[in-house]
């Protein structure tokens, strides 16, 4: 686990490796969320980089008799 620190401007820097793993790049919008007392960070993807990322997932859903 990596540890920061928050500056007097309440800044904080990623590292490298959370950032070079995650593919984060400067510039780029993070969401930011609270849950159960901690902070989330969540990278922003371009709807382009989006697409097909769920490539091979199974679609199939088992449905009611009355259903299309």
């Amino acid at each position: 686990m990596l540890a920061v620190t928050v500056s007097p401007k309440f800044q904080v820097v990623i590292p490298k490796e959370v950032r070079e793993s995650m593919g984060i790049v400067s510039g780029q919008k993070i969401q930011m969320l609270t849950y159960r007392n901690r902070i989330e960070l969540i990278p922003i993807r371009p709807m382009e980089k989006l697409k097909g990322f769920l490539k091979g997932i199974d679609t199939a859903v088992e449905r009611d008799d009355d259903r299309i």
